[in-house]
Order: structure tokens, then sequence, then C-alpha cells
């Protein structure tokens, strides 16, 4: 871990008792985060190796897991593709290995951002409380959310409000990441977004990494509605700036 003299930030107490699974073999980093975690007012389990994550993960229905790469028994990108069989909470890996591949294969499996070792606790925070901000499928309410029109782009219907997509009139399965990467392109399907664009619409404006962060979303998010790279229906490539929707009908 990082940075002597970090301090767990001020913010505000998280809602409905929100989870955070962390997973990490190194006991003293784990109960440093957990403990960083807990006193801002989230609901905290450890696990310390992979087979136990995916246990815990189960058990605890976590909203947000900080999940290590290099764990014993089952590494932390097969625990990730493992969780994402059952769980659509997000997923922060970390990582001592400063390899992009590494980035790149724990995001390909679902995970929704990264964060490389020796990082800063507060740094950890602020990224939590980014994709806890994102809008969800329900309000917690018991109110149902406002209706508007599903977005369509030839066969693709996007459904903001209940946050679901379909392609053909079949359901598809996307990430909470991948879902609001694509409703902010469609949203303003005639705007070019560039990475930091759109980084500072689905992460945050004062998320601070590597901005291949989002190709790596935009290709899986094109794998899941049968995009070819080379000529995509839905989300297209602007070369030299960025993305955009297609399809428009």
């Amino acid at each position: 871990m990082s940075q002597q003299g970090d301090h767990p930030v001020s913010s505000p107490t998280p809602p409905g008792d929100l989870r955070v699974l962390v997973v990490d073999d190194e006991q003293a980093l784990a109960d440093l985060v957990g403990s960083y975690l807990t006193r801002d007012g989230f609901e905290v389990s450890m696990a310390h190796d992979g087979r136990e994550a995916i246990d815990q993960a189960r058990q605890v229905d976590p909203d947000v897991m900080v999940l290590d790469l290099g764990l014993p028994v089952i590494d932390g990108v097969e625990v990730a593709r493992v969780v994402r069989t059952f769980s659509d909470c997000y997923i922060i890996m970390l990582t001592a290995r400063t390899e992009e591949i590494d980035k790149l294969i724990g995001l390909s499996v679902g995970a929704d951002d990264y964060l490389t070792k020796p990082f800063s606790p507060r740094e950890l925070l602020a990224r939590i409380h980014a994709m806890l901000r994102r809008p969800r499928a329900s309000t917690g309410s018991g109110q149902p959310a406002q209706e508007a029109p599903p977005r369509v782009f030839g066969a693709l219907s996007i459904d903001v409000a209940g946050r679901e997509v379909h392609l053909d009139g079949e359901a598809v399965a996307l990430t909470r990441t991948e879902f609001d990467v694509l409703e902010a392109l469609s949203a303003r399907p005639a705007r070019v977004f560039s990475r930091r664009q759109l980084i500072d619409a689905v992460w945050d404006q004062s998320w601070v990494g590597d901005e291949h962060l989002v190709d790596v979303h935009i290709g899986h998010l094109r794998r899941k509605l049968g995009d070819d790279p080379n000529s995509p229906r839905y989300v297209r490539t602007v070369r030299g700036i960025g993305y955009r929707m297609g399809e428009v009908r």
C-alpha cells in the first residue's frame, strides 16, 4: 500500500448499508483497506484466496468487490469471470504488476476499473464513490424510474430507465460499466466522444489512469453486441478522435 500519512477521506456515509468485499492474500493490506472502508460507512467482508472470494461473493452479495489479481488457489481474473456469472457488482482489480496486459485481461472479464499497487486509500475510496454515484436499475425509493421511450439503433434497443438492452429482441447481459458507456454514447448519437470525455461521463472527472481503459470496455461491449470491430454497426470508431453511436433509426 502507499503513502504514509494517508488518512480516510471525509465523505458522506454511503446510503443503504452498501457492502464491499475486499479480496487480497496480503492480510495487512486487506485489513488496512477494510479499515478505511469501514470508517467510511461501508459494510466490509474479507477473503484471502480465490475460492473464498467466490464463496463470499455468493453469500454477501457485495455492491463492490476490491479484487487482487495475484491470488492463491484461483487467480483474480478467474474469480472475476466466475463472479460475473451471478453478480453485477462493481469490480476494481488490484495488481502489483504494471504490464498493460494484466489490466486488459482483468477488464476483459468484466472488471470495471483497476488500480496498480502501491495506491492511495484516498484514491480507492474516490473510485468506489464515483462508481456508486452512477444510476441503478432501481431507485430504492419504491417509486418506478421515470419512463422514457427506448433508444433505438437499428436492431438495438436501449431502455435507459430499466437499464436493459435488447438486440433483435433478445436481452443482452452487460456489466454496469458497459451499460454506462453505451448509455453515454447513445444519449448523444451525433457526438464523437474522446476517451477522456467518456471517462468524465462514466467514471468521474477526477479519474486518473490509463485512458485505454475505455478501449477495453468498448471492445467487450462490441463483442456482446455482435459488432465486427472492422465494420461496427453500433459503436463506431472515429479515427484519431474517439467513438460514436451508429445505426440511428
